[in-house]
């Protein structure tokens, strides 16, 4: 009787291990599993909350990647296509092979397209500002070529582009100072912006149209971005919200920061977006530099930690200002190819991204996603 007895224990014994390393193997995977369902990404964990947008070049809808986009956004950007530069490089000479693509991509697969970007600093055709004898252009000729492009370009997608950033990054680094110093603001003073937002209105009454910028959650350049914009609103100039660059890194900025920014744009009754996200491992610099020796380029576990928290952080407050926020757009799909890549350092690799070099989900993508319980 006492053998049975004992070999009955053991077989329950086992039984009880047993079920209790499944019971503790369930646990611990059990959000990861519920969370990957291979049917949602990450655009419908946010779908009761705005659009997850990213940005794209034409290779990324025309190869292996379109259903990647496809499962984790909603909205596209065009990286590159629409700059002026690319677009439109010479007066009489568009380029729109790459846009279309891009944009009838986005129709068929019933995605948001925003346009990017109509009025910038950097990357304008060489033509521009020059006159017919070569000299700078007028102010005169250089509105009507700003117009002649917007009507041209927004008109080719009207309703089907929603939103435009309108002007890009008109306010200058220096502290000290007001509006860049472009060639747009010594040829044409403040008037080139809010021309261009009464050009991009008036080829499309339904558009959104936004003033886009980087460094918005810096308190200097933040009181500088909300006077431009105070500027137009008072002014009636057709804007309906402020783009967010969100080109942050692991360091910056601090949560007041971000909130103090969108409470004090939507204060004036626009919307906000975060427009090109994504999360340096590094701390902020523009000026280009040669690496210096020992510099760490990879994703050290203390700086995947870093990471996590900070986008972690960023989103809980996304989501708590799901009333002002419209849109989250990410810049780029993957760690395996991103334009912070070699910039501002030659030969240095980055990770900014919630996906790794094969496309996978990194921690920080779970921590994103994970909010319901929280």
């Amino acid at each position: 009787m006492k053998l049975l007895i004992d070999k009955s224990m053991l077989k329950k014994n086992r039984f009880f291990a047993l079920n209790t390393l499944l019971f503790l193997f369930a646990a611990c995977s059990t959000t990861k599993s519920n969370l990957s369902d291979t049917n949602k990404g990450l655009k419908n964990y946010y779908q009761d909350y705005f659009p997850i947008g990213v940005a794209v070049a034409p290779k990324d809808v025309s190869g292996q990647q379109d259903s990647f986009i496809l499962k984790h956004f909603a909205s596209l950007t065009p990286e590159n296509a629409m700059k002026m530069g690319y677009i439109h490089p010479k007066e009489k000479e568009y380029n729109w092979h790459d846009a279309d693509e891009i944009v009838e991509f986005a129709v068929k697969n019933n995605l948001k397209v925003r346009g990017h970007a109509l009025c910038w600093h950097e990357q304008n055709p060489s033509w521009l500002f020059k006159s017919e004898t070569g000299g700078q252009v007028s102010k005169e000729e250089l509105l009507k070529r700003l117009r002649n492009h917007i009507y041209t370009v927004v008109n080719r997608y009207k309703g089907k582009v929603y939103a435009w950033d309108v002007v890009n990054e008109a306010i200058d680094d220096d502290s000290t100072k007001f509006l860049r110093n472009s060639l747009w603001y010594q040829i044409c003073g403040e008037d080139f912006i809010s021309k261009a937002f009464e050009y991009a209105h008036e080829a499309d009454p339904e558009a959104k149209l936004f003033y886009n910028d980087y460094n918005t959650e810096r308190p200097e350049k933040r009181e500088r971005v909300f006077k431009l914009l105070k500027k137009l609103v008072d002014a009636g100039v057709p804007i309906n919200g402020v783009g967010l660059q969100a080109h942050w890194s692991i360091y910056e900025p601090s949560q007041k920061e971000l909130k103090t920014t969108i409470e004090q744009f939507s204060s004036l009754g626009l919307n906000i977006q975060i427009t090109e996200l994504d999360m340096s491992i590094y701390p902020w610099e523009k000026e280009r530099r040669q690496k210096r020796v020992g510099e760490i380029d990879t994703l050290t576990p203390e700086l995947e930690q870093m990471q996590i928290d900070q986008y972690s952080k960023v989103f809980k407050i996304f989501r708590q200002y799901r009333k002002n926020i419209t849109g989250v757009t990410f810049w780029n799909l993957s760690d395996r190819s991103t334009w912070l890549d070699n910039y501002p350092v030659p030969g240095r690799k980055n990770y900014p991204l919630l996906f790794d070099q094969e496309f996978k989900p990194k921690k920080a993508y779970w921590e994103v996603i994970d909010f319901k319980k929280k």
